[in-house]
């Protein structure tokens, strides 16, 4: 394992859309080249970058202007920090700012890719331009949470969907979506969940606030969902997805 004087020499990650490459000399983004002059960083300071395509870079600070920082990309790092099991998480989206907080965390915990979904229950209700917004918004969370984490592959976070729709979609894709797929659920039927195998996929449905209505999960089960219980305690709508994804995303 590398010290914490190695991992701090290597000095602060940044996310660089690549590809990148040994010997290229580029601009950094804009929010990564402000949080470089916040930092007070000088040239000859190293950084890491990463560009979602796997590994990460050595890099090295170059040129500091008043809005933009030159950099030089050095060695690559053949790294991965991903979890075993692929969870792609399907989540009803929560009221407020739950989502933002949900994704940071199921970023963090190393969801797979994250479906914002609009169900009956749903308190959030976005379309057209204001979805488009949240959904950016929500990719740069994730990307600051696998700066923050370590992670070199960044989550999709993808459009919202209605559940209805969302499910639809599933079942024109079956065949080519293998994996477990389990809904967590309230329901008596609902059995405890295994542990899932390293080698295994996982789609893991989770309602909003109040659950998904008996239409919803009757309509999940015929999409080949499992419900699954998270044990006796009921959980908010922003957590049980995380305490899943702690317990199967390993």
């Amino acid at each position: 394992m590398p010290s914490a004087a190695s991992e701090a020499a290597r000095g602060p990650r940044f996310h660089c859309p690549g590809p990148l490459a040994a010997q290229q000399v580029l601009a950094l983004p804009a929010g990564a080249a402000r949080h470089v002059q916040v930092l007070r960083l000088q040239p000859g300071a190293p950084i890491t970058l990463f560009d979602g395509n796997g590994g990460e870079w050595r890099a090295t600070v170059q040129q500091m202007g008043r809005s933009e920082v030159a950099v030089r990309v050095d060695a690559h790092v053949d790294v991965e920090r991903e979890a075993g099991t692929a969870v792609h998480l399907a989540v009803g989206i929560p009221a407020n700012e739950r989502m933002d907080w949900l994704v940071e965390k199921a970023t963090e915990l190393g969801a797979a890719s994250i479906q914002p979904l609009v169900a009956q229950r749903s308190v959030v209700r976005l379309s057209g331009e204001r979805a488009q917004r949240k959904q950016a918004h929500w990719q740069a969370i994730a990307i600051a949470a696998c700066e923050q984490c370590g992670r070199n592959r960044v989550p999709p976070i993808h459009a919202p969907l209605e559940l209805a729709d969302w499910l639809q979609r599933l079942a024109q894709e079956a065949a080519a979506a293998p994996g477990h797929r389990w809904l967590l659920s309230l329901e008596s039927g609902a059995q405890q969940a295994p542990a899932a195998d390293e080698a295994d996929t996982l789609t893991l449905l989770s309602g909003p606030e109040g659950g998904l209505a008996p239409a919803e999960e009757a309509a999940a089960r015929a999409a080949g969902f499992l419900p699954r219980s998270l044990g006796p305690r009921v959980l908010r709508a922003e957590t049980a997805p995380l305490a899943a994804l702690a317990r199967w995303a390993r």
